[in-house]
């Protein structure tokens, strides 16, 4: 079988701080209000991804994962032709149709019928063709209300569905789509990985990056973990996922000290430098009990001030469904200064509503303005165990889901 993309030795570096890409007229106003900095020609640079290389079959569907800051969204752009390799080659068969980003590819002043046949266009693909797969889009998007008013208008999730509906309906010969998916609900979720599944069998390759790794294993066949920039493991998905979650397990102990780990996002001003779970007494504990009450107390330092901070945390399932995420502000809340120093916040969970299992939590900080402070995908574990919730003597099991809810049943009431 032929290959739809192959990749050798791919890496990509950004230069902090620079504009490769400015204006002539913006260099000119460089030079003349800040010389110095005009003549500087090097600045200080990370490499996102290093040599990367692997070849993907014709009609292949790939799961990419990895934490966030690893490389895999700045892969995906280069397969996508966003932005170019700094050095390796790359060799791609046939159309690509990207959704990396909610709207990417939309033209704000256009309608949704107009961005229709413009992405069609960009495509390659004939007015012919665009009218024939028409009416099947504007279905699957659930837009046929909106269709002629501008794109700038519409919501995020708007523009998230016509963008996937466009991309799956016009036959790329290569999907690429990134962790965008999360932003839609669940059933818009399940239709896209139906129609990513339709692609396959129709013998199109899918590139697909996700931190849900239930779907990673549901639809791909074989998965590439990225670290760092370098691809770390490439084999069956099942495999792949497995050695990834080991490496979030065998690092329990990053649930006690955070000291050591890496900022991703952010300028890590406020750095996590420990994670404890207290119990109902306060005392810290490593294990929680499904119904009763958990605190999660965050150990930060402060190198700067910071107005108004949020402190958050995501809940994922062993293999990385998002249950739930929140934030002080959410819960009103607001810290209005954090000053240099170390200190910590408790996070109180009054119940906990979850069935036994493994799950983790990951940490992050926005400034005032939404910004990232730090943002490491620290994932920390934390092991739920049965209790006897409904004081039945009947002990809640894994297999019956996520989460339980408090609830009552009566008798049956005889009606003939």
């Amino acid at each position: 079988m032929s290959y739809s993309v192959a990749i050798e030795g791919i890496s990509k570096r950004y230069r902090i701080g620079s504009r490769a890409n400015a204006t002539l007229r913006e260099r000119i106003v460089q030079w003349t209000t800040a010389p110095h900095r005009a003549l500087k020609t090097t600045a200080p640079s990370i490499w996102a991804l290093r040599d990367v290389s692997f070849d993907v079959l014709q009609g292949e569907v790939v799961g990419i994962i990895g934490r966030n800051g690893a490389g895999k969204s700045t892969l995906l752009k280069i397969l996508s032709r966003i932005t170019n390799p700094t050095s390796g080659n790359m060799r791609v068969r046939g159309r690509v149709a990207s959704l990396l980003e909610v709207g990417v590819g939309f033209h704000n002043e256009l309608t949704g019928r107009e961005n229709i046949y413009l992405n069609g266009s960009i495509l390659g693909m004939r007015k012919r063709d665009v009218d024939r797969r028409f009416d099947a889009i504007v279905e699957f998007a659930g837009v046929a209300q909106f269709l002629d008013t501008q794109v700038k208008h519409y919501s995020s999730g708007m523009r998230l569905r016509l963008g996937f509906a466009v991309a799956a309906h016009l036959e790329p010969d290569i999907l690429v789509v990134d962790e965008v998916l999360a932003v839609g609900d669940a059933g818009f979720q399940k239709k896209c990985l139906d129609a990513m599944e339709g692609l396959q069998s129709g013998g199109r390759t899918v590139l697909f990056v996700s931190h849900n790794m239930a779907a990673v294993e549901n639809l791909c066949s074989r998965g590439i973990w990225i670290d760092s920039g370098q691809v770390r493991m490439d084999g069956p998905a099942k495999n792949v996922i497995r050695s990834y979650m080991e490496a979030f397990a065998g690092d329990d102990g990053a649930g006690t000290d955070l000291s050591d780990a890496d900022g991703r996002l952010g300028d890590g001003s406020i750095r996590f430098t420990r994670f404890e779970y207290l119990g109902p007494d306060g005392s810290p504990c490593s294990l929680a009990r499904c119904g009763e009450p958990l605190w999660m107390r965050l150990h930060y330092r402060a190198s700067r001030e910071v107005s108004c901070p949020s402190f958050g945390f995501r809940l994922f399932t062993g293999l990385g469904t998002l249950i739930t995420e929140s934030y002080n502000l959410l819960h009103g809340t607001v810290i209005p200064k954090v000053k240099p120093g170390t200190a910590y916040i408790d996070v109180r969970i009054d119940s906990l509503n979850l069935l036994p299992a493994r799950y983790t939590v990951s940490l992050w900080v926005t400034d005032e303005g939404g910004a990232n402070v730090y943002d490491g995908d620290v994932r920390t574990v934390l092991e739920v165990e049965p209790a006897s919730i409904y004081a039945s003597g009947r002990l809640p099991e894994a297999r019956q889901g996520i989460a339980f809810f408090t609830q009552s049943w009566a008798q049956p009431v005889v009606t003939g």
